[in-house]
């Protein structure tokens, strides 16, 4: 109720009287509709855009083996984030082992990111209980030309969390080639399905469960199509220099118009 009051008196003013209301991807702009009554505003989305990859490609796989060596002729699906409970690294860990029957034996799980509230040693307890924790990788946080080589090392980005308000590390993938795999949880995720480059499902079990089997299930050839379209849809979609160039655009500055006001809504 108080929130409501404050926007009817205060912020929704300001967002009716803006020349647009900016979000950061489809999603967002969806789910911000309906929130508060009152002070109808223009909507638009300007997605936020990341710097595509530096460097050498080869030296940065190179460099990942060589920090990583145990993972040397293995192929793996790489969780990459912060490890939270909201980003379902447990989902992950019993859907991989309920599904490694189905999948290939030199198939691998690695789970990279900074451990903010200590829940790494509960997840290795729950990879051991399953019988997985052999197939399990926890390399902590990576970062440089050792975080590129795990993007372009990895068969699939995979991230089923249970909300995401953008999902950097998504886009990170695809600027480096990676099929992702992404809970609808994930803001950017309508992003993903329009560029093909990926597989999205409920932040369940069963969700998690069904990306990887999906991913398993696509031929060489399907693989290298979604590898291609993920590179396709992170220069449609958010490469800094188009998402700049939109964000010129909404602001009316490419046009040589004054700037006037704009509001750019973000949840941090």
């Amino acid at each position: 109720m108080a929130k409501q009051i404050f926007w009817t008196l205060a912020e929704g003013r300001v967002l009716r009287d803006a020349q647009s209301v900016l979000f950061t991807c489809e999603e967002e702009r969806l789910r911000a509709r309906g929130v508060f009554n009152g002070h109808p505003y223009k909507e638009r989305v300007v997605l936020f855009g990341t710097a595509d990859p530096e460097g050498d490609p080869e030296r940065q796989k190179r460099d990942f083996i060589s920090a990583f060596s145990e993972l040397q002729g293995r192929k793996f699906l790489l969780f990459l984030s912060r490890i939270h409970p909201k980003k379902g690294c447990d989902l992950l860990l019993q859907a991989f082992a309920e599904l490694a029957p189905e999948l290939s034996s030199d198939l691998d799980l690695v789970i990279a990111g900074p451990d903010q509230v200590g829940w790494v040693p509960e997840l290795q307890s729950l990879a051991q209980r399953l019988g997985i924790a052999a197939r399990v990788h926890w390399p902590g946080m990576l970062k440089g030309d050792v975080k590129w080589g795990a993007f372009r090392s990895a068969d699939a980005l995979i991230l089923p969390s249970h909300q995401e308000n953008f999902g950097f590390v998504v886009a990170e993938a695809m600027a480096c080639f990676t099929p992702v795999l992404v809970s609808n949880k994930v803001n950017i995720w309508r992003e993903v399905e329009a560029s093909g480059c990926g597989f999205v499902e409920p932040d369940s079990l069963d969700g998690t469960r069904n990306l990887i089997r999906r991913f398993i299930a696509l031929p060489a050839e399907g693989r290298a199509e979604m590898a291609s379209k993920a590179r396709s849809g992170f220069l449609k979609y958010f490469d800094i220099e188009v998402t700049a160039r939109d964000f010129a655009r909404a602001i009316g500055f490419d046009s040589g118009a004054p700037l006037s006001s704009s509001v750019l809504i973000k949840n941090d």
